[in-house]
């Protein structure tokens, strides 16, 4: 019997390909959404002043479902201990953690680190992609591009040493490059063309340098998007399920497959002890 209500639990809350997945879903959407709104808008204090209890109680009432959630997702999985060390498990123990720690910092002179706690369940915005197909398809890009990514990032970080050494040794300590590290962080404002106008080079050749750096800016913007939107194009024409492993608690398996592609563990293991 208790196999049985695991089994139903486990189908409405880790995966949405039934109609009660999905309502279970939408249900803590709507959830973060208003959570996130109470926040912001305690936040105002004109508006916390006149509405700040009910929006206290709205936010113990967001937090005692989000609190049930995480405690049966702790039951019903097989390894207890992956899920609260996994990304969205952490998320989830954080996104009730500042709610439960106002309890032990009430008073007045806990009240900045109260408003500080507050400010913490922010982190319940990391839940929202967990709940939408897009979102879960747009993190299997990103980590599917993650080496490219790497390297490019890494491609940056070489070029902009560079340049920034050559800016010092070019501009000098007398026209604001008071340091390579200086000269480093105006290569990187240039490069990302977001220009502060803080250290500007006056030599002819430091204005030549800082030309090609903007050009090179402009190009170099687009190859991360050009790398994550090939990603995209790619797995977009292959159809996954948000079933996830009982084992290792991943999701993006293919409409017919049987064994988990990431650790092997059989997808169904319920319907082998019926057969």
């Amino acid at each position: 019997m208790t196999y049985k209500v695991k089994h139903k639990l486990y189908e409405i809350i880790f995966e949405a390909d039934t109609k009660a997945g999905k309502a279970f879903d939408v249900f803590l959407l709507i959830l973060i959404i208003i959570s996130i709104l109470a926040v912001m808008l305690e936040s105002v204090s004109s508006i916390f002043t006149k509405y700040g209890k009910a929006l206290i109680i709205i936010e113990w009432i967001v937090t005692f479902f989000f609190t049930l959630e995480y405690f049966l997702r702790i039951w019903i999985v097989r390894h207890p201990f992956k899920y609260i060390f996994s990304f969205y498990g952490i998320i989830d123990f954080m996104a009730i953690l500042p709610s439960f720690l106002e309890i032990f910092f009430a008073g007045a002179h806990g009240m900045l680190i109260i408003r500080a706690l507050r400010l913490l369940r922010i982190f319940r915005l990391f839940k929202l992609t967990r709940y939408t197909s897009e979102g879960n398809h747009l993190m299997r890009a990103l980590k599917a591009s993650r080496h490219k990514i790497t390297l490019f990032l890494f491609t940056i970080l070489t070029i902009v040493i560079v340049i920034g050494t050559m800016m010092y040794l070019v501009e000098g300590e007398e026209h604001g490059f008071t340091s390579i590290p200086k000269s480093i962080y105006w290569a990187i404002v240039t490069l990302t063309t977001v220009g502060y106008g803080d250290i500007a080079p006056v030599t002819n050749i430091g204005q030549f340098f800082a030309s090609i750096v903007m050009i090179l800016g402009y190009s170099i913007i687009a190859v991360p998007t050009g790398i994550v939107t090939a990603e995209i194009t790619r797995t977009k024409h292959k159809t996954v399920t948000t079933q996830t492993c009982p084992e290792c608690l991943k999701e993006g398996h293919d409409l017919d497959a049987k064994y988990c592609k990431y650790c092997g563990s059989d997808l169904n293991p319920e319907e082998e002890e019926k057969g």
